[in-house]
């Protein structure tokens, strides 16, 4: 596998951007190497400035559902930009992605759209706080919820401390609101109730996946909103990475549990930046212009990403593809699991619809602290002879592995030879 022009692009990089990237996870710090820069996509696959081919499991982190350059998306984005890129005002296509997302989520009559995940959730956040009068939250060690200062943050040695900045410039008093808890752990959260009694909010993802995929047990959700509910505390989940993911609508129904606040990006995009938070009217009320809760954005709501978001959901809504997503996630979990054993090494493999992702640990991963007893450096291995055979991953231990409805049965075969090749090569290399 050559990849001389990453490495040349890489240097050039370097120069004006940091780290030659603009997110951290993309300079592969985690996995060595230098970093794959990417020309273009179509379908299952994506490649390289180097001519390299790789069926592709990043799919962007989860907005391309349809695979790269579905043509129905891509007619009407075409057809939407002869009208004009942005305006800084309404547009027809806001009200109809609104209905098609307020359709598709129980319990959200109102949708604001935003231009990223992270706004999305520091948004809501604002909401909960001025929808309760209070000002903590509770969050998750693992989960992650965008980079905004009052959710970078670490937990302690206990499992219901005070949180400390999880970043250089984050001061002490940004996260001086927000308490950890432990997923999948009940206990942890109802320390905190006992202790505190102005929580705004609890935030989480309903299935975990800046940690791996990491799937919540049953009474840990159902218990959680009967808490909330009981102490008047807002739950905000964030299906910026599930939604439209296990179903037509979100994870949080296929768990039986309802959100007060939904937080949405990825697949609504279509690939476009847009991010969204939507709840009941007497919560998105309180937004302006209806309400003092002041939240705004140059582009939001923009015409082209809003064109993009409403084909990929109608193209999705036909296709129905979710039960197809089901049988080749649990296919992938059985190549991946017989490979393992069949060279005597360490696996755990967890999944939800069309998110996947391998654990080399011998321990049942149910929440960070498991998650960090994968071996990342048998990761890195298995990541770079994936990469070598024409797989696309992401770039760490702690990421999903995404489907699309154009991964084939073909793909799947050459998928599975590369799992084969990369765990014999993990079996080699760590041999005791």
């Amino acid at each position: 596998m050559k990849l001389e022009k990453s490495i040349e692009l890489y240097t050039k990089g370097k120069k004006h951007l940091v780290g030659a990237v603009n997110s951290p996870v993309r300079a592969f710090k985690s996995v060595g190497g230098v970093p794959i820069f990417i020309e273009k996509a179509k379908g299952s696959k994506i490649y390289d400035v180097d001519g390299n081919e790789y069926i592709d499991f990043v799919l962007s982190y989860g907005p391309m559902i349809l695979g790269h350059r579905n043509s129905v998306v891509e007619k009407t984005i075409k057809k939407y930009l002869k009208n004009g890129y942005t305006f800084g005002a309404s547009t027809k296509g806001e009200i109809i992605l609104a209905k098609i997302v307020c359709e598709a989520f129980p319990g959200m009559d109102k949708v604001r759209f935003v231009n990223s995940g992270t706004e999305a959730v520091l948004s809501a956040i604002r909401l909960a706080r001025a929808f309760t009068g209070k000002n903590k939250i509770i969050k998750f060690s693992g989960c992650y919820h965008g980079h905004s200062d009052a959710l970078l943050v670490a937990a302690g040695s206990g499992l219901a401390t005070l949180s400390l900045p999880g970043s250089k410039g984050v001061p002490d008093e940004a996260v001086r609101n927000t308490l950890i808890a432990e997923y999948n752990n009940i206990d942890s959260v109802k320390n905190h109730l006992k202790k505190h009694t102005d929580i705004a909010a609890v935030i989480i993802e309903p299935i975990a996946g800046n940690m791996g995929v990491v799937v919540p047990d049953s009474m840990f959700i159902q218990e959680l909103r009967a808490l909330t509910k009981a102490k008047g505390i807002l739950l905000i989940v964030d299906e910026v990475m599930t939604g439209f993911r296990s179903k037509f609508g979100g994870a949080q129904e296929l768990l039986n549990i309802e959100a007060d606040i939904t937080c949405l990006g990825k697949v609504v995009g279509g690939g476009f930046p847009v991010g969204a938070y939507g709840a009941r009217n007497e919560i998105m009320e309180m937004v302006a212009p209806l309400g003092d809760m002041y939240q705004a954005g140059t582009l939001s709501g923009n015409p082209i990403a809003m064109a993009c978001g409403i084909a990929t959901l109608k193209e999705l809504k036909k296709k129905n593809p979710y039960n197809d997503f089901e049988k080749t996630a649990e296919r992938l979990e059985q190549i991946l699991l017989e490979a393992a054993r069949e060279n005597g090494v360490d696996l755990q493999v967890n999944r939800f619809g069309s998110m996947i992702n391998p654990f080399f640990t011998k321990e049942k991963v149910t929440n960070f602290e498991s998650a960090q007893t994968s071996d990342t450096n048998k990761f890195k291995t298995f990541f770079w002879k994936m990469t070598e055979h024409g797989v696309f991953l992401p770039p760490s231990q702690f990421e999903a592995w995404f489907l699309s409805t154009e991964l084939s049965k073909r793909d799947l075969l050459k998928v599975k030879e590369a799992i084969k090749i990369a765990m014999k090569a993990v079996a080699d290399k760590f041999k005791n």
